[in-house]
């Protein structure tokens, strides 16, 4: 049964059975110590420089971000250029015709309504009071202009939404879609769908949005600098100047926060939030689809392609003890997918579990035996090494690929960790790696179709392991048609069990997400979705 003139919201809002309540969130809360607090960090926060400067009346604010830089697909803030388009739009530059709310439930944001009038069908009301940045007002053949720039340069984007064609007619803008397409709006809504004007060009990566912020300055892997939007359609920001530091190191990123060299700070190492836990800081933390996982090359010259080394290495990793340890309880052991909460969540499929027993019992009648006693397993005079690939700019993979290597050394496979900025050309290769360990939004959208054709088809741009599998493959044919929220959770359920019993993605832990500010910063606050981070109502007194 399909839907017939259904609003998105619908279909996404029936899609989830409460991401929050699921994973024991209370959606957005400031959390802020005892008053305990050192000594340092006292005149450390009291000597922040930030804030109204006396001389010139103008508010300024410093944020120092780990993830802001090339080798998380962000040299820039130019949507239509990678995964870009998340600095578009947490840094409150970009815009899309739909928001989540932290339900995950999508709502009017660029669009004020739309309607599926049929299968491929779908017509969308603008804003009437939008301008961007540049001064273009924002109407239908200006949004189409910007949708049909992302089709052109964008192949994910066109995989995932499938326009045929558009038509403007003032405010209203028809989208054709060359199959139906039931989480189109979803789609939408991701960061590379941020409206902007593409007349006034893409020079040094700077675009013209609608947001509250508009880029000045794009310096990539150091900073980027924002002047407030004073036309915003949606009311007057209230800082005049933000500037996003790069500072991938954690520690360095933690001292610039307690010194006052920035005043907010994104992508702190957990094991730094003890520092933080006192009067002059505050915590805005709720818990995400945001996961730690490995993804498997199946390239026959890794010792991936072997089904045996990847149910010994789903099961020789210990995720309860990383997440009780390394991430100190910031989040929970993932078993599927998506976590629990949603109707698709990883609740309701199996998973191995660490089991180093059986992980060895595996190996052995594999013919994975140590022979020489040097305790590494070895097949037709083959060591059973791996390369373990990651990167540094989120905190905490360094120290998952530390833990799997040392578990599964018990159970004789040798891990070779290369955890370097680089990952994204080395990935490209499959006899670069054979583990490639990631963090990743699973669920951005609230839809479950994203994940899988991002990462799991075939074509999907991010398989650079080339799994393949028929099912699997049948299976997203199948979602890829359906308009029955019921119906997709039960495919999106299915799926996830065909990825498991492959064994070709171990998913290791969901993150709580934790952004930390002077306790005079107001209103920087944490999605589950990982957007929104700069709003008009960002605050420093």
């Amino acid at each position: 049964m399909r839907l017939k003139k259904a609003t998105a919201a619908a279909l996404s809002a029936a899609l989830l059975a409460g991401l929050l309540a699921g994973c024991g969130g209370t959606g957005d809360s400031k959390e802020t110590g005892s008053s305990s607090a050192a000594p340092a960090a006292e005149s450390a926060a009291e000597s922040s420089t930030a804030g109204e400067s006396s001389a010139s009346g103008t508010k300024t604010l410093v944020i120092g971000d780990t993830t802001f830089n090339a080798s998380n697909e962000e040299a820039d803030v130019n949507p239509h250029s990678a995964y870009a388009g998340w600095a578009c739009i947490r840094y409150g530059i970009g815009e899309t015709l739909v928001k989540y709310s932290d339900e995950m439930e999508i709502q009017p944001w660029l669009a004020e309504a739309w309607e599926n009038v049929d299968d491929t069908t779908w017509k969308i009301t603008l804003r009437d009071d939008v301008y961007f940045s540049s001064g273009r007002y924002m109407d239908g053949e200006a949004v189409k202009q910007c949708l049909e720039h992302l089709l052109e340069v964008h192949d994910r984007a066109a995989a995932d939404t499938k326009i045929e064609s558009m038509e403007a007619d003032g405010q209203v803008l028809t989208i054709k879609t060359s199959e139906p397409k039931p989480a189109l709006l979803n789609y939408l809504g991701d960061p590379y769908g941020c409206i902007i004007d593409v007349d006034a060009g893409f020079d040094n990566g700077i675009v013209a949005g609608t947001g509250p912020y508009v880029a000045v300055e794009v310096a990539t892997d150091d900073h980027l600098t924002l002047n407030k939007n004073d036309d915003y359609w949606g009311g007057e920001p209230k800082i005049d100047e933000i500037t996003i530091k790069t500072i991938t190191d954690g520690n360095t990123l933690a001292n610039a926060l307690l010194s006052g060299e920035v005043q907010a700070a994104y992508g702190m190492a957990y094991e730094s939030y003890p520092q933080f836990q006192n009067d002059n800081f505050q915590f805005s933390q709720i818990f995400t689809s945001r996961c730690f996982f490995g993804k498997m090359n199946f390239d026959e010259n890794s010792v991936c392609s072997d089904p045996a080394v990847r149910k010994a290495i789903a099961a020789g990793i210990d995720k309860e003890g990383f997440v009780s340890v390394l991430l100190d309880g910031n989040g929970f052991p993932a078993n599927g997918t998506f976590p629990e909460g949603f109707a698709f969540g990883g609740d309701q499929v199996t998973t191995e579990t660490y089991d180093p027993e059986a992980a060895m019992k595996i190996l052995e009648d594999a013919g994975w035996v140590d022979t020489d006693g040097d305790g590494i397993r070895e097949k037709d005079g083959k060591d059973l090494s791996i390369t373990w690939l990651t990167y540094p700019s989120r905190q905490e993979l360094p120290l998952l690929a530390e833990s799997a290597q040392a578990t599964l050394k018990e159970i004789g496979i040798n891990v070779d960790v290369n955890c370097t900025a680089d990952h994204n050309e080395l990935v490209k290769d499959s006899k670069n790696w054979d583990v490639y360990a990631m963090a990743n939004v699973q669920c951005p959208t609230g839809d479950p179709e994203y994940w899988f054709t991002v990462f799991a088809l075939e074509d999907s741009t991010k398989n650079q392991g080339k799994y393949c599998n028929e099912k699997l493959e049948s299976l997203e044919k199948e979602m890829s048609k359906e308009f029955d929220p019921a119906k997709r959770a039960e495919l999106a359920i299915e799926m996830q069990q065909t990825i498991l019993d492959d064994n070709a993605f171990v998913y290791c832990s969901f993150l709580k997400m934790s952004m930390i500010s002077q306790s005079n910063v107001s209103n920087y606050t944490s999605h589950p979705c990982d957007y929104y981070q700069i709003t008009a109502d960002l605050d420093i007194q």
